[in-house]
C-alpha cells in the first residue's frame, strides 16, 4: 500500500429531514489501501460511500480524488466505481455481456471487449463462465462477476457496501479471502462497508469505526483491537468489558477496557475481585462465562466476561469466583 493520498474528505455532514446522519467526516485514504468504515446499521456508512460515488450531495464539505475536488462531478466523472449486496446484473445478459457492458457504452471494439472480459474473469477465477447467465449461478459467483464488472474499467477506488451480506457463512470467509487477494493484485484502493467486525478485522489494512455520523476510530486493525480509545469502540470491535475504574480500585472517572480472552476466573480463596457467575455458553469453538463484580461489599456490580476456545470449565451459574487479569492487558480509555 502507497501512503500518497488518493481520496480525502473535509468536513461532510449531510441531514435527512430533522435527522443529522453525518456531522462532519474528515477522512483522508492512501492509493492502493484497503479501508473499511465498520459501524452499526444507520451510523451513516452507505451515505458516506454514496457521496463519495456521487449518488448523493453533501449539504457541506469536500470530496477530493487524486488530488482534484469532484464534489460537484457526476458520478461517471469520478472514476470511481460501486459493489452492491444485490449484485444488480443485468437479468437478460449472460455473464460477459454483463462484465463488458460499460467497455460497450464506450464503443470498444468487440473482440477487445471480449479479450478484457476473459482477462477479468481469469482474475475473479471464472474462466470459462463467459456464456452462463445470472441465474445458473451460485451467490459466490454471481458476486465475482459484479467485482468483475466494477473493475473492468479500472477505477481509482472501487466502493464495496457490504458486498458479502447476502452470503452464507462458509462462503463469506472464502470470498474475503478472494476479494483481498484481488485488491492487492490490481492495486485498485477499497473502501469497503460491513458491520462485520470479524470481517473489517480480517480484511483491512485499516479501519474506520463510526459512530452517530462520526468516525469514533481510526486505524489497523491490531490498533483498533488491542488499543480502542473509547468505550464503544472496545465493545462494538471484539466484545471487550469496559469497567469504571471506581469499580475495580482505579479511580472513579477512569473507565478501563479488557479483552474476554484475557479474564481469568478461578475458585475462591485467590487474588483479584469475588464474583459471582451468572451466565455460560458454549458457540463456534468458543466458551463464553458471565461474572458479576461484588463491588463495595454489594452484589450489584458490573457484569464481566471471559471467553475462551473448546468446551468451558465446570463453573456453573451461581458459583463464587475469583475475577483477575494482567494490568498490562487493560487499556485505559479516553472516555467511556
Amino acid at each position: 500500500m502507497s501512503t500518497e493520498e488518493l481520496l480525502r474528505l473535509t468536513g461532510i455532514k449531510k441531514q435527512f429531514g430533522n435527522v443529522k446522519v453525518l456531522r462532519g467526516l474528515d477522512l483522508s485514504v492512501g492509493r492502493g489501501e484497503f479501508i473499511t468504515l465498520l459501524g452499526s446499521s444507520g451510523c451513516g456508512k452507505t451515505t458516506t460511500l454514496r457521496i463519495i460515488a456521487g449518488l448523493e450531495t453533501a449539504d457541506s464539505g469536500q470530496v477530493f480524488i487524486d488530488g482534484k475536488d469532484v464534489t460537484s462531478l457526476d458520478p461517471d466523472k469520478r472514476d470511481v466505481n460501486m459493489v452492491f449486496q444485490n449484485y444488480a446484473l443485468f437479468p437478460h445478459m449472460n455473464v460477459e455481456q454483463n462484465i463488458g457492458y460499460s467497455l460497450k457504452l464506450r464503443k470498444i471494439p468487440a473482440k477487445q471487449i471480449r479479450e478484457t472480459v476473459a482477462e477479468v474473469l481469469a482474475l475473479v477465477r471464472l474462466s470459462g463462465f463467459e456464456k452462463r447467465e445470472p441465474d445458473e449461478l451460485s451467490g459466490g459467483q454471481r458476486q465475482r462477476v459484479a467485482v468483475a464488472r466494477a473493475v473492468i474499467n479500472k477505477p481509482k477506488v472501487l466502493l464495496l457496501d457490504e458486498p458479502l451480506g447476502a452470503l452464507d457463512l462458509q462462503l463469506r470467509r472464502q470470498m474475503q479471502i478472494e476479494l483481498k487477494r484481488l485488491q492487492k493484485q490490481l492495486g485498485i484502493t477499497f473502501i469497503y462497508i460491513t458491520h462485520d467486525q470479524e470481517e473489517a478485522l480480517t480484511m483491512s489494512d485499516r479501519i474506520a469505526v463510526m459512530r452517530d455520523g462520526l468516525f469514533e476510530q481510526i486505524g489497523s486493525p491490531a490498533e483498533i483491537y488491542n488499543r480502542p480509545k473509547t468505550g464503544f469502540v472496545a465493545r462494538f470491535v471484539g466484545g471487550a468489558n469496559v469497567l469504571c475504574g471506581g469499580d475495580i480500585q482505579m479511580g472513579v472517572e477512569t473507565f478501563v477496557a479488557i479483552r474476554e480472552e484475557h479474564v481469568a476466573f478461578l475458585p475462591p480463596p485467590g487474588k483479584g475481585f469475588a464474583a459471582t457467575v451468572t451466565g455460560k455458553s458454549f458457540s463456534g469453538g468458543l466458551s463464553r462465562i458471565s461474572a458479576r463484580l461484588d463491588t463495595n461489599g454489594s452484589e450489584s456490580g458490573p457484569e464481566i466476561n471471559m471467553s475462551r476456545q473448546g468446551i468451558a470449565s465446570n463453573l456453573e451459574i451461581g458459583d463464587n469466583v475469583m475475577v483477575s487479569w494482567d494490568a498490562s492487558n487493560a487499556v485505559i480509555l479516553e472516555r467511556e
